[in-house]
């Protein structure tokens, strides 16, 4: 009787720890899908801020535009973002990520879709290149040489910019392992675009706005205007409270999110604005680009800066901004509508090279940059969209050609390409 009761408690023992590990087993299982599950709603949630940022390019644009080519602003941003998904689908992200979606949907469905949310969000990023380049050409440029154009470069030329530094071909720039870290002591840091979306888009813009020329009448007198500063400053709000999500998302998993990058994202937008209304004397339309300024340049060491240095550079943006807009557009005669090149291009160049000095432990920050890996990068990404644009919309200038007629630019964009006004019940 006793020898059962001593068999009877073994396997009561014994089935007790099979169901604990079993329970345990379950923990884990449903811990890990958590995790897994929270990463997808994460980078989702950045995937939707960055898509609303681009309804901030639009109203940017709609605002410095007259009233004749606003309608052609909107619908550039929302088909430039259609022509990109389908390119960087098939084209741009299998050649920077080496990940191909013409697979069996199983293959990428798994950890609850995180593959396809993360395009989603790096698709984003590669959709601000035509988005920005729009705003350089506006009120003169071709539809659909323009959007041929940005099909290109988001298919072609971010693609291998996001290739070398952030994607599958990084181990010689962005490799910890690689001949910028073994040379310098650290590799290429860009931890949310400065230089690689920011200022390519800008670089590339610059080339296009020179090709194009000035827009009949820009530099004859003084009679274009900016068409509404309200749609101009909703702009810029749509962009900064989406580059939260721009900055913040970039971390790419929930579990390496920093408030860091949260609180120099905001001090660098504070930075520019108050630096940008100083200097301008407080003209709305510095000070709302400002605040981008800002947000453009401290997207690359956002993880690294002290707070206060983040300021700084933000500042030092804003008034890049200001000075480089009013030499280009006046000095210059370079007629980029929103100033493009200097709030992307330059400020974007600057990011990536403040990172370099504000990033080191030296000055507040966290270490683990080199400024001479910065610049290097900074300046060979320069370079090569100056030439890259130069080439393509040369070609495409020489071919098909890349400008509105003269009627056709003196009539606007809205009724020559999309036979409407921005307000039709006004024009009956």
């Amino acid at each position: 009787m006793q020898l059962s009761k001593k068999v009877a408690l073994a396997v009561t023992f014994l089935a007790g720890l099979c169901l604990s590990g079993t329970a345990m087993a379950a923990e884990g299982d449903a811990a890990g899908e958590l995790a897994s599950s929270s990463n997808t709603l994460f980078i989702l949630l950045g995937a939707v801020m960055i898509l609303a940022m681009h309804g901030g390019f639009a109203f940017l644009e709609v605002g410095s535009v007259r009233r004749k080519n606003q309608v052609n602003a909107l619908n550039k941003i929302i088909c430039e973002w259609g022509f990109s998904t389908i390119v960087y689908f098939l084209i741009g992200y299998p050649l920077a990520r080496g990940v191909s979606f013409l697979v069996p949907v199983e293959e990428m469905a798994v950890n609850h879709g995180f593959e396809y949310v993360k395009f989603f969000l790096l698709l984003g990023f590669a959709a601000c290149i035509p988005a920005i380049i729009s705003g350089g050409v506006a009120e003169r440029a071709k539809f659909w040489t323009n959007s041929v154009a940005g099909g290109i470069f988001v298919g072609l030329v971010y693609p291998l910019i996001e290739g070398v530094t952030w994607g599958r071909f990084n181990n010689g720039l962005g490799g910890a392992e690689g001949w910028l870290a073994s040379t310098f002591g650290a590799p290429f840091h860009d931890f949310a675009g400065s230089v690689v979306v920011h200022a390519t888009g800008g670089w590339l813009a610059l080339p296009a706005v020179m090709l194009l020329g000035a827009r009949l009448k820009r530099y004859d007198s003084n009679s274009i205007k900016v068409s509404s500063i309200p749609f101009l400053a909703l702009g810029s709000w749509i962009l900064i409270v989406g580059w939260f999500g721009f900055n913040v998302m970039s971390a790419g998993e929930l579990t390496a999110v920093s408030g860091l990058v949260a609180m120099n994202s905001l001090m660098a937008m504070v930075g520019g604005t108050i630096a940008a209304m100083a200097i301008s004397k407080n003209d709305a339309g510095f000070v709302h680009n400002g605040a981008l300024a800002g947000l453009v340049a401290v997207c690359a060491g956002s993880d690294l800066y002290h707070p206060v240095c983040a300021a700084v550079v933000g500042a030092f943006a804003g008034g890049i901004f200001v000075f480089m807009f009013e030499i280009e557009t006046e000095k210059w005669k370079i007629d980029d509508v929103l100033g493009v090149w200097p709030l992307h291009g330059i400020c974007g160049a600057w990011g990536g090279i403040a990172a370099g000095i504000f990033g080191q432990k030296a000055l507040g920050g966290i270490g683990g940059v080199s400024f001479f890996s910065q610049l290097i990068v900074t300046a060979l990404v320069v370079v090569f969209c100056v030439v890259a644009s130069t080439v393509v919309y040369g070609l495409l200038k020489i071919t098909v050609g890349i400008r509105l007629d003269h009627h056709e630019e003196l009539r606007g964009s809205d009724l020559t390409v999309h036979m409407i006004e921005a307000n039709p019940e006004e024009a009956m």
